[in-house]
């Protein structure tokens, strides 16, 4: 259950908060220093408390995770960690962010595949059937 003391913010909360977030690792790829890393650490900590009680230590560590790879990344950059910065770069949806830090971190940035919606049956139902015929016209 979500504790609403916690998210006493319109519904917009969470993608503020996933921006800042972008935007911390960005100000750390260009940085590199350590107060920001912190930074970036302290925003991740916050999005992975949302939605737990306010009081408690949660165990859900996903933002945390993913940062210390991504600042790790950005600072060793071998081989592997351009793969897993060039996998970040692509689940960024708005373009001009994703094209900043494809530069700030010095990374070609990775070719968007369209994605082909998949056909649904319900796309097809009327499909084969003769057109319908309205009595009276």
């Amino acid at each position: 259950m979500i504790d609403l003391k916690c998210l006493d913010t319109p519904d917009g909360h969470y993608a503020r908060m996933v921006r800042a977030w972008h935007l911390a690792i960005l100000r750390f790829a260009v940085t590199r220093d350590n107060a920001d890393r912190l930074g970036v650490f302290a925003i991740a900590n916050g999005m992975d408390r949302l939605g737990g009680d306010c009081a408690e230590t949660t165990r859900f560590g996903f933002f945390r995770r993913i940062s210390v790879g991504l600042c790790v990344s950005i600072v060793q950059r071998s081989e592997a960690d351009d793969t897993e910065l060039r996998q970040y770069l692509a689940r960024i949806e708005d373009i001009r962010l994703r094209r900043t830090l494809a530069a700030a971190i010095e990374i070609e940035e990775p070719e968007m595949v369209a994605v082909r919606r998949r056909r649904r049956p319900e796309d097809d139902l009327w499909k084969g059937l003769p057109p319908r015929i309205v009595a009276g016209r």
